[in-house]
């Protein structure tokens, strides 16, 4: 019973963290510079809760990570946040460092460079689907954007930020067991500590994962198997933490996951490989013109496959838990009653989601890499399975599995 208490504790005190920074963040209208007309016209109007703005803010990239707003006795709100490094590149203007509070959350120009936000985009009129909150853009004398100057943005974000912090950690972990390992702990011994929560998990992924997909030739690429496997669930793993970003849950992360695959996947083929793919065997020739280009196809949607099924359902899985707790605040803004009513319904689906959500890092963290492990022993069958040692028996890897 203590222990099942100790699980939901984290839950808990996210779901208090996101009740209290809500309330807080949305108490009142936020203003800065000059009101816009709508404001003039009905100055007392009470801004509703948004939660698209909270849901977006939570699952993209920021320069900052944001924790929560204090309201003020000025009635203005005053976000808590730790500001990360800004690094910018222009051409025109050569390279800028600063750290991002100095924008103060996009309401300030510094340097010559601006923060884009919502409101600035509607006023200079730029164009949203070019232009996005926290992009970073050059400004003239006026304070007005400037598209004579290029900028290249090489900023130190949350995601990145995170993501470095997650890797040392890791890789430090790493060491340490491996320096056990090497002093004889673990090997003339049981292992201790880290030593035995990991080496199940490493004993899986090469039983369950690289042996039966990559026979003989598992060793060769067991050490990109488990870095892969790894890197995505530590950072899964970090994206649980409140108030830390969704790295995972990032295009970008996948994109580089599912290039790498794919450039790993295609130096590991052999001719049987490319002879199944422009040549099908057994197949009539009148077939073989629509199946070619099909294959051919297949070759790019399996990477892309890896891409979006795992930013797909990282990001599927924060967008719940915020969803979740913002029935809170809808229903507030009918009531207070209503409010409060709905508040032990949210807090308790949103444990039983966080909950979910630990199992589904490690699930993605499984499915990504063995899907990358069944793809190059596709690649690699006609020379692993030739080669097959005696009581180990490899698939025919031509149909993909069908993972959920």
């Amino acid at each position: 019973m203590r222990l099942e208490r100790l699980k939901c504790l984290p839950v808990a005190v996210f779901s208090l963290f996101l009740t209290l920074s809500g309330s807080i963040a949305f108490a009142q209208h936020e203003e800065h510079g000059q009101p816009t007309q709508e404001a003039e016209h009905a100055p007392t109007e009470k801004k509703g809760f948004n939660a698209t703005e909270v849901i977006f803010g939570h699952v993209l990239n920021n320069h900052d990570f944001h924790f929560f707003d204090i309201v003020g006795d000025d009635g203005k709100k005053h976000p808590v946040s730790l500001p990360l490094p800004v690094i910018i590149y222009s051409p025109e203007r050569g390279l800028t460092a600063f750290m991002s509070s100095k924008f103060e959350h996009g309401h300030a120009v510094h340097n010559g460079y601006a923060m884009l936000t919502d409101h600035s985009i509607a006023e200079w009129g730029l164009d949203p689907k070019k232009f996005n909150p926290q992009d970073i853009v050059a400004v003239n004398e006026n304070g007005e954007y400037d598209a004579s100057v290029k900028v290249y943005d090489l900023s130190l974000t949350r995601n990145v930020v995170q993501m470095l912090i997650a890797l040392a950690l890791f890789t430090w972990i790493m060491l340490r067991i491996a320096k056990r390992y090497k002093s004889g702990v673990g090997v003339t011994s049981a292992p201790k500590g880290s030593q035995s929560l990991l080496e199940p998990v490493i004993t899986f992924v090469r039983d369950e994962v690289a042996k039966p997909n990559l026979g003989a030739a598992y060793y060769r690429y067991l050490p990109y198997l488990l870095t892969i496997f790894f890197f995505i669930l530590i950072n899964s793993l970090f994206g649980m933490i409140p108030g830390s970003a969704n790295v995972t849950g990032n295009i970008a992360f996948t994109l580089v996951l599912g290039v790498t695959a794919f450039i790993v996947i295609m130096f590991s083929a052999n001719k049987h490989f490319w002879a199944h793919i422009f040549n099908p065997p057994g197949v009539p020739g009148f077939v073989k013109v629509i199946l070619i280009p099909v294959e051919i196809l297949g070759i790019f949607i399996k990477p892309f496959a890896l891409i979006i099924r795992l930013f797909a359902n990282m990001v599927a899985g924060h967008i719940i838990i915020i969803c979740l707790i913002s029935l809170i605040f809808i229903f507030a803004q009918m009531s207070s009653v209503a409010g409060w009513a709905a508040s032990p319904l949210s807090v308790a689906f949103t444990v039983f989601i966080y909950l979910i959500e630990v199992l589904v890092a490690f699930l993605q963290a499984f499915i990504f890499t063995n899907l990358a492990a069944v793809f190059i022993g596709q690649a690699i069958e006609g020379a692993h399975h030739d080669h097959e040692p005696e009581g180990v028996h490899v698939g025919s890897g031509h149909d993909d599995p069908v993972l959920v």
